[in-house]
């Protein structure tokens, strides 16, 4: 019955207004009953010290028992409201107007008796009440025969056992019924107010309880979003379902994200099998040839055989490394270690490791950079990786006798740097598929030199590093690889 928040905040609200409506009939009550104690003990405060002069009590400084008496019979037939005792400085009882069988106590205190006679403390100031061993009623009280000898007190209960019984009866059958009358009302109309409120507020929590179950369900693939109502302010709950709209979305772009990283995954090892497949199988064959038949071959075969076994080794030791560089750079084991560096010097250093290589292919090297370059942000080991594979992929593609130009720029913000070769071109479609690992356009070179993750490479490092690289096909002919680095900040 409770499993809900509704039902929960409902049966709170119950307890609460029981509660409030039980605090406010007692606390009414107690209010009532001392307030009608203050007014009647105001209102009586020199009824006991009038009883002595109206009645002449006192005679020849004593006081006068016969009257006394008749004082006490007057009264229990006129006024029964009232209990008139005759107590000792000791606060003994020695007469009263009472009942004698329902006087239960032989001495009242003297405390509150001495204080109402200084005045010493706010009414209602209740003193002992004769009829019980524990009970405390509002009273006025005289010093007789007089204040300057006195030998007792006239002590006036003011509320006597009529009056309570009265009182007692009123309370059970008018009270009682009036109060519970308004009680069950006030909370019969705060409940169906509350209900109807607590059912507003939570329609919004259910709504959203919906959604949330319906997207598990659905394993995080559903469309169904809590949307907000643009007529009104976003409170808490529209608030929190805003933030789990957010949080559906960024989930389901993973979850997408995660099968697209899984199916390249199966591609890659499928191309990383198959590639390897070949200079595994070319050294093996190689191997078992002049395993075989080494002594019958001749030395120069048997020496060719070795290199082209070595090559493929090599082929196969840098594709390895390859995979370990691209594996550990998608894995981000490897952070950038950004530091301001001049971009003239350093592109002109790398580009000096190529002077030989072009020389002896007799491609014209060109490098073409503005004056006064400031100073980019980078890795620099990672920037040379970067370039080398970029001029490795230039000369791959440029044949003998061509050009490949190095050109840096810069605008407000960054720097770029751009390689462009003298080759084929790259196909329209391919343009965006060549930083892709293990991708091979159709005019790379048959000698198995290129394993195809240089350029991947470069995309990962370029990402750490907060840049960006794209290629893109040469006016005339070649292609273009350009990678942009932020600036150092000044």
């Amino acid at each position: 019955m409770l499993s809900t928040l509704y039902a929960k905040l409902s049966l709170g609200l119950v307890i609460l207004l029981i509660a409030i409506g039980l605090l406010y009939a007692f606390i009414s009550n107690t209010i009532t009953r001392n307030y009608l104690q203050e007014v009647n003990q105001q209102f009586n405060r020199h009824l006991a010290r009038d009883l002595v002069a109206d009645h002449n009590l006192v005679a020849e400084g004593r006081i006068d028992q016969q009257a006394l008496s008749e004082t006490f019979r007057q009264y229990m037939v006129i006024n029964p409201s009232i209990e008139i005792y005759l107590i000792d400085l000791e606060g003994s009882i020695l007469s009263y107007s009472a009942d004698p069988g329902k006087v239960k106590r032989k001495r009242v205190s003297l405390a509150p008796i001495e204080s109402f006679l200084a005045m010493d403390e706010p009414y209602p100031l209740l003193g002992d009440d004769p009829r019980s061993h524990d009970g405390r009623k509002a009273f006025s009280v005289t010093p007789v025969p007089n204040q300057q000898r006195p030998e007792g007190y006239l002590y006036v209960v003011l509320r006597g056992e009529q009056v309570e019984r009265v009182e007692q009866m009123i309370r059970e059958s008018y009270f009682l019924r009036m109060s519970g009358w308004a009680v069950a009302t006030s909370l019969g109309v705060g409940l169906v107010i509350g209900l109807v409120v607590f059912r507003l507020l939570t329609r919004r929590l259910q709504r959203l309880s919906a959604v949330m179950e319906e997207f598990e369900q659905s394993r995080f693939d559903s469309e169904r979003t809590y949307g907000v109502d643009g007529g009104r302010s976003a409170d808490e709950v529209d608030r929190l379902g805003i933030t789990f709209d957010r949080m559906a979305h960024r989930i389901r772009e993973q979850i997408e994200q995660l099968r697209e990283q899984d199916t390249l995954r199966r591609q890659l090892v499928a191309q990383v099998s198959h590639d390897l497949r070949t200079p595994l199988a070319s050294i093996q064959g190689y191997l078992e040839t002049l395993q075989i038949k080494g002594q019958e071959l001749p030395e120069e075969q048997r020496a060719d055989f070795l290199r082209t076994a070595l090559k493929q080794g090599q082929r196969l030791s840098r594709m390895v490394e390859e995979l370990f560089e691209l594996a550990s750079l998608d894995a981000r084991e490897k952070a950038a270690v950004l530091e301001p560096f001049a971009p003239a010097e350093f592109v002109q250093d790398v580009v000096r490791k190529y002077r030989l290589r072009a020389e002896q292919r007799e491609i014209a090297l060109e490098l073409v950079t503005a004056p006064d370059l400031p100073f980019a942000q980078g890795d620099i080991g990672m920037t040379e990786r970067v370039l080398d594979n970029l001029l490795d992929n230039a000369f791959a593609h440029t044949p003998d006798g061509g050009c490949i130009v190095v050109k840096l720029s810069v605008d407000e913000r960054r720097l770029s740097v751009a390689v462009t070769d003298s080759g084929t071109g790259i196909a329209e479609a391919d343009l965006l598929a060549v930083f892709e690992p293990f991708f091979r356009a159709d005019a790379v070179p048959a000698d198995g030199s290129h394993s195809g993750l240089g350029l991947a490479i470069a995309k990962r490092i370029m990402t750490l590093q907060h840049g960006v690289i794209w290629a893109a096909n040469a006016p005339r002919n070649g292609a273009t690889f350009t990678f942009e680095l932020p600036l150092a900040p000044t």
